[in-house]
Protein backbone atom coordinates (compact mmCIF):
# COMPACT_ATOMS: atom_id res chain seq x y z
CA UNK A 1 0.00 0.00 0.00
CA UNK A 2 1.22 3.29 -1.00
CA UNK A 3 2.44 5.75 1.75
CA UNK A 4 -0.81 8.42 0.79
CA UNK A 5 -2.83 5.26 1.07
CA UNK A 6 -1.90 3.96 4.19
CA UNK A 7 -1.76 7.22 5.92
CA UNK A 8 -5.67 6.94 4.99
CA UNK A 9 -6.10 3.72 6.29
CA UNK A 10 -4.84 4.57 9.43
CA UNK A 11 -6.97 7.54 9.88
CA UNK A 12 -10.39 7.11 8.93
CA UNK A 13 -11.24 10.45 8.21
CA UNK A 14 -14.83 10.24 7.26
CA UNK A 15 -15.04 8.44 11.11
CA UNK A 16 -14.03 11.59 13.02
CA UNK A 17 -17.04 14.44 13.28
CA UNK A 18 -15.26 17.09 14.43
CA UNK A 19 -16.05 20.20 12.48
CA UNK A 20 -12.16 19.96 10.76
CA UNK A 21 -8.70 17.89 11.59
CA UNK A 22 -5.53 17.69 9.94
CA UNK A 23 -3.34 15.35 9.28
CA UNK A 24 0.45 15.85 8.14
CA UNK A 25 2.29 13.55 5.67
CA UNK A 26 5.88 13.35 4.98
CA UNK A 27 6.70 11.29 1.82
CA UNK A 28 10.58 10.26 1.25
CA UNK A 29 9.89 8.87 -2.47
CA UNK A 30 7.67 10.15 -4.83
CA UNK A 31 3.96 8.52 -4.50
CA UNK A 32 0.63 8.76 -5.47
CA UNK A 33 -2.51 7.81 -4.64
CA UNK A 34 -3.76 4.02 -5.85
CA UNK A 35 -6.71 5.33 -7.91
CA UNK A 36 -9.91 7.94 -7.44
CA UNK A 37 -11.20 7.98 -4.52
CA UNK A 38 -13.78 10.25 -2.15
CA UNK A 39 -14.41 11.06 1.05
CA UNK A 40 -17.62 12.78 3.07
CA UNK A 41 -15.42 15.90 4.32
CA UNK A 42 -13.83 18.24 2.10
CA UNK A 43 -9.82 18.58 2.02
CA UNK A 44 -7.88 21.07 1.84
CA UNK A 45 -4.77 19.74 0.34
CA UNK A 46 -1.56 22.19 2.12
CA UNK A 47 2.18 21.56 0.69
CA UNK A 48 4.86 22.82 3.15
CA UNK A 49 7.98 21.28 0.92
CA UNK A 50 8.03 19.45 -2.30
CA UNK A 51 5.22 19.20 -5.50
CA UNK A 52 1.40 18.10 -5.20
CA UNK A 53 -0.41 17.82 -8.28
CA UNK A 54 -4.30 16.82 -6.96
CA UNK A 55 -6.46 14.95 -10.12
CA UNK A 56 -10.05 15.05 -10.52
CA UNK A 57 -11.81 13.98 -13.20
CA UNK A 58 -12.20 17.74 -14.63
CA UNK A 59 -8.53 18.58 -14.31
CA UNK A 60 -5.06 18.74 -12.99
CA UNK A 61 -4.36 20.77 -9.85
CA UNK A 62 -1.05 21.71 -8.86
CA UNK A 63 -0.53 23.15 -4.72
CA UNK A 64 1.77 25.80 -5.34
CA UNK A 65 3.63 27.25 -2.41
CA UNK A 66 1.65 29.31 -0.06
CA UNK A 67 -1.64 28.23 -1.32
CA UNK A 68 -3.39 25.07 -0.93
CA UNK A 69 -6.02 23.14 -3.12
CA UNK A 70 -9.44 22.67 -2.01
CA UNK A 71 -11.40 19.50 -2.92
CA UNK A 72 -14.95 19.73 -1.46
CA UNK A 73 -16.53 16.45 -0.31
CA UNK A 74 -17.69 13.62 -2.56
CA UNK A 75 -15.23 14.86 -4.98
CA UNK A 76 -13.60 12.10 -6.67
CA UNK A 77 -9.75 12.70 -6.94
CA UNK A 78 -6.15 11.52 -6.33
CA UNK A 79 -2.98 12.94 -5.22
CA UNK A 80 0.69 12.58 -6.70
CA UNK A 81 3.69 13.36 -4.92
CA UNK A 82 7.28 14.00 -5.48
CA UNK A 83 10.10 12.98 -3.44
CA UNK A 84 10.49 14.91 -0.07
CA UNK A 85 7.29 15.93 0.12
CA UNK A 86 5.72 17.37 3.33
CA UNK A 87 2.32 18.20 2.80
CA UNK A 88 -0.79 18.71 5.24
CA UNK A 89 -4.88 17.48 4.66
CA UNK A 90 -6.95 19.54 6.87
CA UNK A 91 -10.27 17.56 6.55
CA UNK A 92 -13.42 19.48 6.41
CA UNK A 93 -17.12 18.61 7.82
CA UNK A 94 -19.17 19.80 4.51
CA UNK A 95 -21.41 22.54 6.78
CA UNK A 96 -18.59 23.43 8.84
CA UNK A 97 -17.20 26.10 7.16
CA UNK A 98 -18.21 28.72 3.90
CA UNK A 99 -16.24 27.03 1.43
CA UNK A 100 -16.48 26.68 -2.23
CA UNK A 101 -18.98 23.99 -3.97
CA UNK A 102 -16.10 23.56 -6.42
CA UNK A 103 -12.04 22.41 -6.36
CA UNK A 104 -9.94 25.23 -6.36
CA UNK A 105 -6.82 26.98 -5.69
CA UNK A 106 -6.96 29.20 -1.97
CA UNK A 107 -4.38 31.44 -0.55
CA UNK A 108 -2.83 30.19 2.57
CA UNK A 109 -1.93 33.54 5.19
CA UNK A 110 1.08 32.59 7.32
CA UNK A 111 -1.42 32.40 10.45
CA UNK A 112 -3.68 29.97 8.74
CA UNK A 113 -0.74 27.58 7.81
CA UNK A 114 0.41 27.93 11.67
CA UNK A 115 -3.17 26.86 12.52
CA UNK A 116 -3.19 23.73 10.10
CA UNK A 117 0.13 22.92 11.58
CA UNK A 118 -0.46 23.08 15.06
CA UNK A 119 -4.17 21.09 14.98
CA UNK A 120 -2.42 18.49 12.96
CA UNK A 121 -0.20 18.24 15.91
CA UNK A 122 -2.98 17.70 18.47
CA UNK A 123 -5.61 14.49 19.09
CA UNK A 124 -8.00 14.15 16.55
CA UNK A 125 -10.63 13.29 19.13
CA UNK A 126 -10.78 16.78 20.83
CA UNK A 127 -13.51 17.82 22.95
CA UNK A 128 -15.86 20.74 21.95
CA UNK A 129 -14.76 22.81 24.93
CA UNK A 130 -10.92 22.21 24.35
CA UNK A 131 -8.48 24.50 23.12
CA UNK A 132 -8.00 22.71 19.85
CA UNK A 133 -11.58 23.17 19.45
CA UNK A 134 -11.16 26.61 20.07
CA UNK A 135 -8.51 26.96 17.42
CA UNK A 136 -10.79 24.99 14.71
CA UNK A 137 -13.15 28.01 14.99
CA UNK A 138 -10.83 30.12 14.32
CA UNK A 139 -9.52 28.31 11.25
CA UNK A 140 -12.49 28.00 9.40
CA UNK A 141 -13.26 31.01 9.78
CA UNK A 142 -10.05 32.41 8.62
CA UNK A 143 -10.16 29.58 5.86
CA UNK A 144 -13.80 31.41 4.50
CA UNK A 145 -12.08 34.58 4.07
CA UNK A 146 -9.21 33.09 1.22
CA UNK A 147 -8.59 34.33 -2.22
CA UNK A 148 -9.75 31.63 -4.74
CA UNK A 149 -6.92 30.92 -7.33
CA UNK A 150 -7.60 28.98 -10.50
CA UNK A 151 -4.28 27.72 -11.00
CA UNK A 152 -4.68 24.55 -12.72
CA UNK A 153 -5.31 22.36 -15.65
CA UNK A 154 -8.21 22.17 -17.43
CA UNK A 155 -9.30 18.49 -18.50
CA UNK A 156 -12.67 17.80 -20.69
CA UNK A 157 -15.22 14.24 -20.74
CA UNK A 158 -15.20 15.06 -23.78
CA UNK A 159 -13.14 11.86 -25.24
CA UNK A 160 -11.16 13.69 -27.96
CA UNK A 161 -10.19 16.01 -25.80
CA UNK A 162 -9.47 13.56 -22.99
CA UNK A 163 -7.09 11.65 -25.37
CA UNK A 164 -5.24 14.95 -26.42
CA UNK A 165 -4.81 15.84 -22.40
CA UNK A 166 -3.57 12.12 -21.61
CA UNK A 167 -0.90 12.52 -24.21
CA UNK A 168 0.23 15.92 -23.05
CA UNK A 169 0.08 15.46 -19.62
CA UNK A 170 2.56 12.08 -20.03
CA UNK A 171 4.66 14.31 -22.62
CA UNK A 172 4.66 17.87 -21.96
CA UNK A 173 7.61 18.72 -24.40
CA UNK A 174 5.17 17.67 -26.89
CA UNK A 175 4.77 20.33 -29.57
CA UNK A 176 1.99 18.85 -32.08
CA UNK A 177 0.46 21.98 -33.39
CA UNK A 178 -3.92 22.33 -32.95
CA UNK A 179 -4.12 21.14 -36.77
CA UNK A 180 -1.63 18.03 -35.72
CA UNK A 181 -3.46 17.49 -33.03
CA UNK A 182 -6.66 17.57 -34.61
CA UNK A 183 -5.66 14.81 -37.68
CA UNK A 184 -4.56 12.63 -34.44
CA UNK A 185 -8.48 12.63 -33.51
CA UNK A 186 -9.45 13.08 -36.84
CA UNK A 187 -11.80 15.92 -36.54
CA UNK A 188 -10.93 19.26 -38.62
CA UNK A 189 -8.75 21.44 -36.59
CA UNK A 190 -11.59 24.39 -36.82
CA UNK A 191 -13.75 21.55 -35.12
CA UNK A 192 -10.95 20.63 -32.56
CA UNK A 193 -10.24 24.67 -31.43
CA UNK A 194 -14.02 25.27 -31.46
CA UNK A 195 -14.47 21.91 -29.01
CA UNK A 196 -11.50 23.46 -26.74
CA UNK A 197 -12.62 26.71 -26.41
CA UNK A 198 -16.39 25.33 -25.58
CA UNK A 199 -14.78 22.77 -23.04
CA UNK A 200 -12.20 24.98 -21.39
CA UNK A 201 -12.55 28.49 -22.02
CA UNK A 202 -9.49 28.97 -23.57
CA UNK A 203 -7.50 28.86 -26.51
CA UNK A 204 -5.28 25.63 -27.52
CA UNK A 205 -2.17 26.88 -27.10
CA UNK A 206 -3.37 28.83 -23.32
CA UNK A 207 -4.51 25.42 -22.38
CA UNK A 208 -1.28 23.68 -23.44
CA UNK A 209 0.91 26.82 -20.97
CA UNK A 210 -1.53 25.72 -18.92
CA UNK A 211 -0.09 22.48 -18.28
CA UNK A 212 3.02 23.65 -18.64
CA UNK A 213 2.72 25.98 -15.42
CA UNK A 214 1.44 23.13 -13.62
CA UNK A 215 4.52 21.28 -14.64
CA UNK A 216 7.18 23.76 -14.15
CA UNK A 217 5.43 24.61 -10.87
CA UNK A 218 5.64 21.12 -9.43
CA UNK A 219 9.25 20.68 -10.85
CA UNK A 220 10.72 23.77 -9.49
CA UNK A 221 9.25 23.69 -6.23
CA UNK A 222 10.86 20.12 -6.04
CA UNK A 223 14.43 21.74 -6.80
CA UNK A 224 14.70 21.50 -10.82
CA UNK A 225 16.86 23.99 -12.92
CA UNK A 226 14.77 26.00 -15.04
CA UNK A 227 17.17 25.24 -18.05
CA UNK A 228 16.07 21.73 -17.44
CA UNK A 229 12.53 22.53 -16.52
CA UNK A 230 12.81 24.26 -20.08
CA UNK A 231 13.79 21.23 -21.81
CA UNK A 232 11.38 19.03 -20.39
CA UNK A 233 8.72 21.08 -21.42
CA UNK A 234 10.47 21.53 -25.19
CA UNK A 235 11.10 25.18 -24.86
CA UNK A 236 13.45 25.63 -27.89
CA UNK A 237 15.96 28.07 -24.96
CA UNK A 238 15.60 28.91 -21.51
CA UNK A 239 14.45 32.73 -22.15
CA UNK A 240 11.39 31.65 -24.04
CA UNK A 241 10.25 29.09 -21.28
CA UNK A 242 11.11 32.15 -18.68
CA UNK A 243 8.55 34.42 -21.36
CA UNK A 244 6.18 32.07 -20.85
CA UNK A 245 6.62 32.05 -17.20
CA UNK A 246 6.31 35.46 -16.67
CA UNK A 247 3.39 36.39 -18.79
CA UNK A 248 1.42 33.82 -17.11
CA UNK A 249 2.09 34.21 -13.54
CA UNK A 250 3.44 37.98 -13.64
CA UNK A 251 7.13 37.33 -12.97
CA UNK A 252 10.57 35.19 -13.50
CA UNK A 253 10.61 31.89 -12.01
CA UNK A 254 13.63 33.45 -10.19
CA UNK A 255 11.87 36.07 -8.69
CA UNK A 256 8.90 33.79 -8.37
CA UNK A 257 10.73 31.60 -5.86
CA UNK A 258 12.82 34.21 -4.43
CA UNK A 259 9.30 35.83 -2.96
CA UNK A 260 8.20 32.29 -1.96
CA UNK A 261 11.77 32.23 -0.08
CA UNK A 262 11.38 35.56 1.44
CA UNK A 263 8.37 34.94 2.85
CA UNK A 264 9.31 31.64 4.48
CA UNK A 265 12.19 32.96 6.12
CA UNK A 266 9.35 35.78 7.47
CA UNK A 267 7.31 33.15 9.50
Amino acid sequence: MSTLSHMRAQNDLDRIVQPAIALRIQALRGDEDEGMHHHRKGQLVVALRGSVICEVPTGLWMVPPHCGVWIPGGRPHLMRVTADTDLCLLCVEPTAAALPDECCTLSITPLLRELILRIAADPQNYDADSRTHRMVGVLLEELGQMQVERLYFPISQDAKLRRIADALTAHPDDRRTAGEWADHVAVSERTLTRLILRETGMTFGRWRQQLHIVVALGKLSAGARVQRVAEDLGYESVSAFITMFRKAMGKSPARYFAETATADERR
